[in-house]
């Protein structure tokens, strides 16, 4: 029998279309875009099916956005008999995999990270702070990368996202600086990424105070299915720690790659990942291979792998 994971991709994975075809054929699909609807106070299959991208390209939209796709083509894998043994999301992901679970209502969920989108986005002004990608360096050497980039402003680990794969967050010109440094000590690439905050470092504390707000009115459930969390790579214990680790999550490093290992040591051999676009996968790949563990890999985003996941896994 499979022991399957599912996992959540985060912010930068959204697209004009997402989730159109799997809501037009699968009831459940579209009654889940009925109620994000309802709970967010717009249209939310005019905004993931038909957008614009611009619209679509802010925060406070896109993070609803991707969370109502995860899970109304989740909510179709549970219908066909496909259920996760683990689940695990990237930033905004782990919201999917904590709706998954069972500790938190859809409708809750997708109006609280519509917030958190907002507060993510207030808690920097725009041209202040910025996000760099940096390739093929191991995670010691670009601590120390980053104490040199440390000199000219804040400047931290964002993702570890997969090997040789780490992103760094900080004020633009330290963020620069880092990227260049990096390069010296040897690192193949160094990008500066096209966002518009510098999520997950020390800079983004206040969206974290702003978002215990919310938590304050929100009813968090035992979880039925374990999950993963981004700030220490380990299950949550119980549903006590989801709001603490929540609010910590906003402005602390994404640990990703812990996360899929411990994933692996649990002897998962199915990654499904749930929602738009296929980056997590990419990352899956590279860290099985690195820690020589043969696994399945698949992604729903369509009919046309949603039917390919079924047939694989249920055969």
């Amino acid at each position: 029998m499979k022991k399957i994971a599912f996992v959540f991709p985060g912010q930068g994975a959204q697209y004009v279309g997402m989730g159109k075809e799997i809501s037009n054929q699968y009831k459940v699909a579209d009654e889940i875009f009925q109620e994000a609807s309802l709970s967010v106070g717009y249209d939310m299959k005019n905004m993931c099916f038909e957008g614009p991208e611009e619209e679509l390209k802010k925060t406070e939209n896109t993070q609803p956005a991707i969370l109502t796709t995860c899970i109304a083509i989740a909510k179709v894998l549970e219908e066909k008999g496909i259920h996760p043994h683990i689940t695990a999301g990237l930033s905004l992901g782990e919201y999917a995999s904590l709706v998954i679970s069972g500790a938190m209502e859809f409708k809750d969920a997708v109006a609280l990270v519509k917030k958190r989108g907002k507060y993510m986005q207030e808690a920097v002004p725009l041209g202040v702070g910025t996000m760099a990608a940096i390739l093929g360096m191991e995670r010691e050497d670009l601590y120390k990368a980053l104490e040199k980039g440390k000199e000219f402003g804040i400047v931290e680990a964002a993702n570890f996202n997969s090997p040789g794969q780490i992103v760094i967050s900080g004020e633009i010109v330290a963020v620069e600086k880092t990227c260049e440094f990096a390069k010296e000590l040897g690192a193949k690439k160094a990008v500066v990424l096209p966002v518009s905050a510098p999520f997950h470092c020390s800079m983004l504390i206040e969206a974290g105070r702003n978002l215990s707000k919310e938590l304050e009115n929100i009813e968090i459930k035992d979880l039925k299915v374990p999950v993963i969390a981004n700030v220490n790579g380990g299950y949550y214990k119980d549903s006590s720690q989801v709001k603490d680790l929540l609010i910590k999550q906003v402005s602390q490093s994404v640990l990703w790659e812990d996360s899929v290992i411990k994933m692996l040591h649990e002897e998962i051999d199915t990654f499904i990942e749930i929602g738009p676009g296929k980056s997590l996968s990419g990352f899956i790949k590279k860290i099985s291979k690195q820690e020589d563990k043969k696994v399945d890999i698949y992604n729903v985003e369509d009919i046309k792998t949603l039917e390919a996941v079924v047939d694989a896994v249920l055969k």
